[in-house]
């Protein structure tokens, strides 16, 4: 979904700049995603796409359903994205500008495939012992995945360090070969 990127990144940019000269970035993460679960809603979804509602009237309905007050940077987003028919690009607007935070704060993604899965205090100290390695603060995501035979392989950004058998039994049948 390219398209959707391209459109969601001017308004995402926007609302980071925004959040950052008021250093309001936690409170708009917590407003983005709000936003993005009522955009992602089904329901929500239809009454989007319905050619019958102006623009207005869907502005208004999805102020309606966020449940408390609607402060004036956050009501131009609805408005401005209900305008140019942009309600459903809330998902991706609120990806990106987690990517922008998380930029900003120095804290970069980690995948890690373990063979098995981890338990919290396992999965908390390879976080710790990783944040040292990659000299920076990490979020993490744990995916089982029983072709590694055992240990564990992670990727942060560009970076792999694979610790698995299957890892090391590639490596040795690489070396088999030359």
């Amino acid at each position: 979904m390219a398209e959707l990127v391209t459109i969601a990144r001017p308004y995402a940019e926007a609302v980071f700049r925004i959040a950052l000269e008021n250093k309001a970035l936690a409170a708009w993460s917590e407003r983005l995603s709000l936003l993005s679960a009522i955009a992602g809603d089904e329901r929500m979804h239809s009454c989007i796409g319905n050619p019958e509602l102006s623009a207005t009237q869907k502005s208004a309905l999805f102020k309606s359903l966020v449940g408390r007050t609607v402060d004036g940077g956050e009501a131009n987003l609805i408005d401005v994205l209900a305008a140019n028919e942009r309600l459903s690009a809330l998902p991706e607007i609120a990806s990106l500008f987690e990517a922008l935070r998380s930029a900003q704060e120095g804290v970069k993604e980690a995948t890690i495939y373990s063979a098995f899965p981890l338990d919290e205090a396992q999965r908390t100290a390879l976080i710790e012992d990783l944040e040292a390695r990659f000299k920076t603060r990490l979020t993490a995501e744990v995916v089982v995945d029983q072709s590694l035979i055992g240990g564990v392989k992670i990727v942060v950004g560009d970076q792999v360090l694979d610790t698995s058998v299957r890892g090391k039994l590639e490596g040795l049948r690489l070396a088999l070969n030359n």
